[in-house]
């Protein structure tokens, strides 16, 4: 396996926030390629643990290869973070979500994320699962096509892109991301410093993972496994992610805002590293006992 690195987003700012001690055991939600992960595993040391979930394989070998130093203390889950309340996992002082999609879906044509290169119109993180982006465009009625692009996409020209696909597709199957992206650049006006197709192609990639019922199934579930005083971190880089991250961290019993405002990278980070741009970090802190008016159960 090919040795693969990212620069993890918000790294000193989710460090800051997390506040990982030695001994300590944490969740990294979106593994990726191991980022955010391995900083995590510095902090707690030999005799903390980290559970690491993530449902790309290819990401998930990956990370096994950059993290192979820390093995004894991971426990690696080839699975969505949707799925997290279906394993035996133990409470833990920490955990972190970064909803970006790695760089190695978007610089993979094969995959199909991105219209920079040609691909097939796929776009799963989990290649097990059976419905792809081509599956949506050539088989969603055309009125669902709309919703899809207007709703997940905030997609202004949702009803004419639905429109040219329905039209395209009586004729032949629309199969790559080139076909799917010059047939959106037809009927919508482009921007300076945006492609046409990127909302479109946005709305797609999110219903095709199924991704903000998976946020709000997950939060749940992690919010359930933070021990009294364990903080919950999440980076998202969409309007509607962070929309449900901020309502969902209000309206809990269980979680205690630390983040009035969400944290957002500096003009250098973003300098560095283009694809940070957008990112906002929201950390929440687990209600210990004695703020219920219990005992007092806060974790060291």
């Amino acid at each position: 396996m090919t040795n693969m690195e990212h620069i993890p987003v918000l790294a000193k700012e989710v460090m800051q926030w997390l506040n990982p001690q030695p001994g300590q055991t944490y969740i990294d939600a979106t593994l990726g390629l191991g980022g955010h992960s391995k900083m995590l595993l510095d902090a707690v040391g030999s005799e903390g643990h980290l559970i690491a979930f993530e449902r790309d394989e290819r990401n998930l070998a990956i990370a096994k290869d950059n993290l192979a130093s820390y093995e004894q203390q991971i426990r690696f889950i080839h699975e969505s973070f949707g799925e997290m309340d279906q394993y035996d996992l133990p409470m833990v002082h920490g955990v972190l979500f970064d909803l970006g999609f790695s760089s190695a879906h978007v610089d993979d044509p094969a995959r199909g994320f991105s219209f920079r290169g040609d691909g097939p119109l796929d776009m799963r993180y989990d290649q097990r699962q059976s419905v792809t982006a081509e599956s949506i465009v050539n088989g969603w009625p055309k009125e669902e096509l709309a919703k899809l692009f207007r709703q997940l996409g905030e997609e202004p020209f949702s009803n004419q892109i639905a429109n040219a696909i329905f039209n395209t597709r009586r004729k032949s199957r629309i199969v790559t991301t080139h076909q799917l992206a010059d047939l959106i650049s037809e009927v919508k006006p482009g921007r300076p410093k945006r492609h046409p197709a990127t909302q479109a192609f946005q709305a797609l990639r999110i219903a095709v993972n199924n991704e903000f019922e998976e946020i709000e199934k997950a939060l749940t579930s992690a919010t359930n496994l933070l021990q009294p005083g364990g903080r919950l971190a999440v980076i998202s880089f969409h309007s509607i992610e962070d929309r449900i991250i901020k309502n969902f961290f209000k309206d809990s019993a269980q979680l205690e805002i630390l983040t009035k405002r969400p944290i957002q990278p500096d003009y250098l980070e973003v300098k560095d590293n283009k694809r940070a741009r957008s990112a906002k970090l929201r950390v929440a802190q687990k209600i210990s006992y004695d703020q219920q008016g219990g005992e007092n159960n806060r974790i060291e």
